[in-house]
């Protein structure tokens, strides 16, 4: 199992929005007009994130390999 040390999000306002950031996971931001509606929208970038490294990590592995 994986075990990551979790890191609360940066999140600025910039303006009228609210910009939030991972610096552990580069490309990860997201933004709102909340502090909520940022971290909601880094979650996501997070999760597509995530999920397209899972997908290119497992390029090129036989379908029947453990």
């Amino acid at each position: 199992m994986c075990r990551f040390k979790r890191k609360a999000p940066i999140i600025e306002s910039e303006g009228e929005w609210y910009i939030a950031y991972c610096p552990e996971i580069p490309g990860a931001n997201g933004q709102g007009k909340t502090k909520d509606e940022a971290r909601e929208s880094l979650a996501q970038a997070i999760a597509l994130i995530f999920e397209d490294r899972r997908e290119e990590g497992l390029l090129g592995v036989p379908p029947d390999a453990i």
